[in-house]
């Protein structure tokens, strides 16, 4: 049987180099050579390998077949914890994207203000944060960058913009995601992280609104827009103290919307002395002429801002707020029914909800001197995963939309092979 050495060069600083290899490729490849994600992923992992299997001191002397089943068991864990979580987050978004509602939503957060320098940190802060909440992945560069070129802004300003304003959100990731791999079996020691990270954060999300608008329009922008930044900035930092206190997969959802809140309730009472606006150089939408044969979704998608309806804009925002619902109701508890114990129950406690064996073949000896479990656990809470809470809001957003079964599928599966659709 195979005993773990975590320091097989006999110096702890080469071992953690050794180590840190495959992950040293995986950025070099990235960003410096501008590879293709799969490929580099697939050459770090070769190197992850080599890394293992290698005698002496050029690896940890691992047996071939267990690195592999540990890589297998690796994959697994992803699958769960990373996968399903993404493309049902992707699935969700594309459904508003194919049913015209985004370009609603669009609009929606485009008439927060006329001034777009309060736009960007609308979409590229707060709603970023949403998406970054949700989906994680990247997801809100892509979506965030398209907006804010949709709005006037160059595509380079516009990716700068959505980076910079991704900094305090990626830290917890999809619906707390990153937090939850800490301490996947603990859900104790995970809200505790969750709660430490959160108020870390909160110091770097109070400048980010501030630099968004210095990257927008420089030491102009500061100058005119700072009420808003302050109140963004002030909004989403002492919620995400709050939130990740109360539930960390919740933090940044919650102080998403309640900083978009408290610049809308801003911009009734304050607009800058000048306001900055872009010519797009696009035409006016087309006003499209009522028929049978009218796709409601393109409808949606090319008719002015104006002639949005209530009901319209309701919709757009409500694959989000039932998102926000599900996971509420999965943080309940009860003296006669407790809801987060019966999605996520212990060990000791278990029910129809969890299943736990040990991972085929998988075992170790600890290091010398060292008390660690000698067993790899598979956890599957495939009832209270986060992926299956957000695959249960994707149905519901079915309902709420009115997609039909076969299209949401359809959807799916799309999702799943192609990744986000483009927004107009």
């Amino acid at each position: 049987m195979y005993r773990q050495n975590f320091n097989p060069t006999g110096h702890l600083w080469l071992s953690a180099l050794l180590a840190f290899l495959p992950l040293l490729v995986l950025l070099f490849l990235l960003g410096g050579l501008r590879w293709k994600a799969h490929w580099a992923s697939l050459v770090a992992l070769v190197v992850a390998l080599l890394v293992a299997v290698l005698p002496g001191s050029l690896g940890f002397h691992m047996p071939l077949g267990l690195a592999l089943d540990a890589g297998v068991f690796g994959a697994a864990r992803g699958a769960l914890l990373v996968l399903w979580i993404t493309f049902n987050a992707i699935w969700i978004y594309n459904m508003t994207v194919e049913t015209g509602h985004f370009a609603v939503l669009r609009r929606s957060f485009a008439r927060v203000s006329d001034d777009q320098r309060v736009q960007a940190i609308v979409i590229a802060f707060s709603f970023g944060a949403l998406i970054e909440a949700l989906a994680g992945g990247g997801s809100p560069i892509a979506i965030c960058g398209v907006m804010l070129i949709a709005i006037g802004f160059s595509p380079l300003k516009a990716i700068a913009l959505a980076l910079v304003a991704d900094t305090a959100p990626v830290a917890f990731g999809g619906l707390g995601n990153p937090i939850t791999i800490l301490s996947p079996n603990n859900p104790t020691a995970a809200a505790h992280f969750g709660a430490m990270t959160g108020r870390q954060t909160a110091i770097l999300a109070f400048f980010i609104p501030f630099i968004l608008l210095f990257i927008a329009d420089g030491r102009r922008g500061l100058r005119q827009a700072w009420p808003a930044a302050l109140t963004a900035a002030v909004a989403f930092s002492v919620s995400q103290v709050v939130f990740s206190a109360i539930s960390y997969k919740l933090c940044d959802i919650a102080a998403s919307v309640i900083s978009v809140a408290a610049v809308l309730l801003l911009t009734r009472v304050w607009k800058p002395r000048e306001e900055l606006q872009f010519d797009t150089g696009r035409p006016e939408p087309v006003p499209v002429a009522g028929g049978a044969v009218d796709d409601p979704a393109f409808v949606r998608e090319n008719r002015p801002a104006e002639r949005d309806s209530a009901a319209e804009v309701v919709r757009a925002f409500a694959p989000y707020a039932i998102i926000v619902i599900v996971f509420a109701v999965a943080q309940l508890s009860f003296k006669s029914f407790n809801v987060v114990k019966f999605l996520n129950p212990t060990v000791k406690q278990p029910n129809w909800t969890l299943t736990r064996f040990q991972w085929p073949g998988l075992h170790f000896l600890p290091p010398k001197g060292s008390a660690e479990s000698t067993a790899t656990v598979y956890v599957l809470n495939w009832l209270g995963a986060t992926g299956t809470l957000l695959f249960i809001s994707g149905l519901l957003t079915m309902l709420v939309l009115g997609i039909s079964p076969l299209r949401g599928l359809r959807t799916y599966g799309r999702a799943s092979s192609t990744g986000p659709s483009s927004p107009s």
